[in-house]
């Protein structure tokens, strides 16, 4: 097959429903110093370029070839008569493009160079069809996807059978959880073994909190008429409720803040307590405030987008540009966070209390890390799954508004979340490695399915727009009966009961506890070099040296910074095996593990 122009394209596998708007045969995309001819299409669904050498493949996506439409961030035409111009949908193209670079939100830069043998109209035409088809794309992801979002269609009853049936067909722990259904959320519960709590469908019909999940985890003592009365004393109606169950006791929740407006009767505040504390011992609140905020996170992002692209800051002073960024600071904030509230857990029977204003956010980041470095069934690959499909889809985080996927005249209330998770879960893998069942390739590609409209897991912003134990052994100081403590940067506080959001946290008291006196077990989660966690926690450092780039994802726009990766020739395959070989080797000779040479951050066993 030929690829100059006018020659013939190679085969190219569309999609369901994809439908090819222009092309241009004989394109080259340049590949650092080099370019490869072949046929840049555009389509309905994304932008693809085929290789004229490359076989035609049943491939979902081919990776680095290929970019989904939501997933540009911004289109340049460039010629050498005219100035850059940013096409947009509405902008008009006065000449003919010579180069065509399409910036992708996941680091990629794809260049593609229109030669001047006969190419100059196809060049147009395609130019301008990618940004209309981008805009297109986002005003159909609009309309999908809201803040309330549309009433959910109701499963008939021989739908949710045929669900169950298909559930009852998966082989138990190994099956991912997606949290659709009553059984989901009961069998996880049970693998949880958390015996004081049920599974509640207060909100089956979503009508007590849109944003929540149709099934809450709440304690078995609590009624669903009780439970009601404590949804309009929090923001978005979004109460309380259990998300993990630690083995030694300790239980974690989330929840939204506590309502400014409301006033809370007795019978309110006892619901409450019943809800927060019941039996099982005090409460701890989290504090949220030492976290980024959304617009640190957005900012962050940004300026670590701009840094890695080439030639975006001089090599001696890259490195304290990206510190400028702040990007690995709100990584090592995020994880020092999750270890402070995963050793409190283990080391303490207690409930701890996540809540920021939305309980869509950080919350959803949080917990998830906290689960990772709690609960080894969560570093598996079908645990991970259904963490994701718990903490964040079925919990309503909102993707589409915080990836920027709507249209432009939507509110900007872009933050990518989910991705700093995505960071934080590598750095876990990167110094655990042995401790998790998935690699940074499956991260890499979770990653970058975040932008492709062809996932449900990433379009929506909540389940509703789918379609559809004894107290402990030793007390804790503080003041009244309530026992409810603030835990901040790794200190406790008493807090009065109930807390209202707008007040300010109370003054540390001499006698305050810290987290070093909780137990011998737990130890300092503030510190850089905690004692030898217990079986099964994975206490992460924290430290500056040990929170790295994520180079892999964030460095693709610069081929030089890939030696060894993503092999594009059986040469580069041959460089990639002896890379792996050397660091198997490296690894094999240091020799098993003993307990005299095991370190604080060492993988538990």
């Amino acid at each position: 097959m030929s690829g100059a122009a006018g020659g013939r394209r190679p085969a190219f596998p569309s999609l369901p429903g994809e439908l090819v708007l222009e092309e241009a045969a004989g394109a080259r995309q340049r590949c650092g110093d080099g370019s490869v001819p072949g046929t840049l299409l555009c389509t309905n669904r994304r932008v693809a370029f085929l290789p004229a050498q490359a076989p035609g493949s049943r491939a979902f996506l081919h990776s680095e070839y290929d970019v989904a439409l939501p997933c540009i961030r911004k289109l340049v035409a460039a010629s050498s008569f005219a100035k850059p111009k940013v096409l947009t949908a509405a902008s008009t193209l006065k000449f003919i493009p010579e180069e065509l670079a399409v910036f992708c939100r996941d680091f990629r830069l794809l260049r593609f160079h229109f030669h001047e043998n006969g190419l100059a109209p196809q060049a147009f035409r395609v130019a301008n069809a990618i940004a209309q088809a981008r805009e297109a794309a986002a005003w159909l992801g609009d309309t999908v996807e809201g803040h309330d979002g549309g009433p959910a269609e109701a499963q008939t009853e021989d739908e949710e059978e045929e669900d169950e049936e298909e559930e009852e067909e998966e082989e138990g722990s190994a099956a991912t959880l997606l949290f659709e259904s009553l059984r989901d959320w009961e069998k996880e519960l049970q693998r949880l073994g958390a015996a004081g709590w049920r599974v509640s469908a207060v909100n089956e019909r979503f009508d007590m909190a849109p944003s929540l999940p149709r099934y809450l985890w709440v304690p078995s003592g609590l009624l669903d008429h009780d439970l009601k009365r404590i949804f309009a004393h929090f923001e978005e109606r979004r109460v309380p409720r259990l998300c993990w169950h630690h083995p030694g006791g300790g239980d974690l929740l989330r929840a939204a803040s506590f309502h400014a407006a409301s006033e809370p009767g007795s019978e309110d505040v006892r619901c409450l307590e019943a809800l927060l504390l019941g039996g099982r011992g005090p409460c701890v609140l989290a504090d949220t405030t030492e976290l980024p905020t959304l617009a640190d996170i957005q900012l962050a992002h940004l300026k670590l987008r701009a840094l890695c692209l080439p030639g975006a800051a001089a090599e001696e002073k890259w490195l304290s540009a990206l510190e400028g960024t702040r990007w690995l600071d709100h990584v090592r904030t995020c994880l020092r966070k999750a270890a402070e509230v995963a050793s409190l857990l283990a080391g303490r029977r207690c409930s701890v209390l996540l809540q920021e204003p939305s309980d869509r956010d950080l919350n959803c980041l949080v917990a998830s890390l906290v689960q990772l470095l709690g609960d080894p069934r969560a570093r598996s690959l079908p645990g991970f799954q259904s963490l994701v499909q718990r903490e964040w889809v079925a919990a309503g985080h909102p993707f589409p508004h915080r990836l920027g996927l709507l249209r432009r005249d939507s509110p900007r209330e872009e933050a990518p979340v989910f991705l700093l998770f995505l960071d934080c879960t590598w750095q876990l893998v990167r110094q655990f490695p042995a401790a998790f069942g998935f690699t940074e390739a499956y991260l890499l590609a979770l990653h970058d399915s975040s932008f492709a409209p062809y996932f449900s897991t990433f379009l929506f912003s909540c389940q509703r727009q789918w379609g559809r134990g004894s107290p402990p052994a030793d007390a804790w100081p503080g003041p009244g009966a309530g026992n409810v403590f603030v835990l901040t940067k790794g200190t406790l506080s008493p807090q009065p009961f109930p807390w209202r959001s707008g007040r300010p946290p109370p003054r540390l008291s001499r006698w305050a506890p810290s987290l070093e006196s909780l137990g011998e077990r737990g130890g300092s989660p503030g510190s850089n070099r905690p004692p030898v966690p217990p079986p099964g926690l994975l206490l992460p450092c924290a430290a500056g040296p040990s929170v790295r780039l994520w180079r892999r994802c964030y460095l693709r726009g610069l081929p030089e910074a890939q030696r060894g990766r993503f092999a594009p020739s059986l040469a580069g395959l041959a460089e990639e095996l002896t890379l792996l070989q050397d660091r198997l080797h490296a690894w094999q000779a240091q020799g098993p593990r003993t307990e005299a040479t095991s370190s604080p951050l060492a993988p538990s066993r």
